[in-house]
């Protein structure tokens, strides 16, 4: 009998170590991700360097520095008169004045269509300045990035819930083919896009679902919960899950809970959860609250 005893104790201590190592491992793996995700925020492509959005009148948008231009750049970090941005029914073109000094990639330019374009759009540069041109709906604007950006020097991370596997959740995927979503963006403009499906999983006892957008091996999700009030971000959050497995089940970690890029900028043109994602319950896992945008 003591045998036995002995026998059931160094099960459980085993268990007990072997839980510890399993929770510690999932712990580091959660915090790389998330220095991964501070770093991508901290890149030349990232969120924080964010430094204007400017919509595109019919016609000529003339930009730089001064105050005189349609297109005003921080006047510390760029020339006072670099040429104009013409929009025509859809056409982009960009024609810079002798000397302006403005390049794409290595090469100085005079004048260059910016839109439409093939795949990703030109990123032109003047001093600390790089700007593109973004579409939405059938508005174009120009979006300016300064990689000497107050948000991006001033920041100095982003508070976080404890990592807990609790919120690690297994959810049932159920395929809505054919189905769109209605995705407001803070500008007030609609768009219907494509939903593969949604994920229907369970906290505390009671049953929620997610309608994803994205596709059906890479799953996108922009969710409302309980916490936004005042806990996390009042305009929702994202989450990403991977496609379901062979038998239509895959995980939703909310411990990789992101802010949207507004949380960050007031130069980004974020989504807004969908009615179908707004949650009856308080995901207290992941980003907290960052800044006041």
């Amino acid at each position: 009998m003591k045998t036995q005893s002995n026998l059931l104790f160094f099960l459980l201590a085993l268990a007990s170590v072997l839980a510890f190592k399993s929770d510690s491992a999932y712990e580091e793996e959660i915090k790389a991700w998330h220095a991964k995700r501070v770093k991508d925020l901290k890149k030349e492509e990232g969120w924080l360097n964010l430094a204007g959005l400017f919509w595109l009148k019919e016609g000529v948008n003339t930009f730089g520095g001064s105050d005189k231009n349609s297109i005003v750049f921080p006047a510390d970090h760029s020339d006072a008169q670099l040429g104009k941005i013409v929009l025509d029914k859809g056409k982009v073109t960009l024609e810079t004045i002798a000397g302006a000094q403005v390049y794409a990639g290595d090469e100085p330019v005079m004048s260059l269509v910016l839109f439409p374009y093939t795949g990703k759009p030109l990123v032109l540069s003047h001093k600390s300045l790089r700007w593109f041109v973004i579409q939405r709906g059938n508005k174009f604007a120009v979006r300016l990035r300064d990689l000497e950006s107050p948000y991006l020097k001033e920041f100095k991370g982003i508070d976080t819930y404890p990592i807990s596997a609790d919120w690690r959740i297994k959810a049932k995927f159920v395929p809505t083919a054919g189905k769109k979503i209605s995705i407001t963006d803070i500008t007030g403009r609609v768009s219907e896009q494509d939903s593969p499906g949604k994920l229907v999983f369970s906290v505390n006892g009671n049953e929620y679902s997610l309608d994803a957008t994205g596709t059906v091996n890479h799953l996108h999700f922009i969710f409302a919960d309980q916490t936004n009030r005042h806990e996390t971000y009042g305009g929702g959050r994202f989450l990403d899950a991977p496609g379901p497995d062979a038998d239509g089940y895959t995980y939703l970690d909310f411990n990789k809970a992101t802010n949207p890029p507004c949380a960050f900028t007031p130069y980004a043109t974020c989504p807004t959860p969908p009615k179908e994602n707004k949650l009856a319950v308080a995901i207290a896992a992941g980003e907290k609250r960052y800044g006041d945008h």
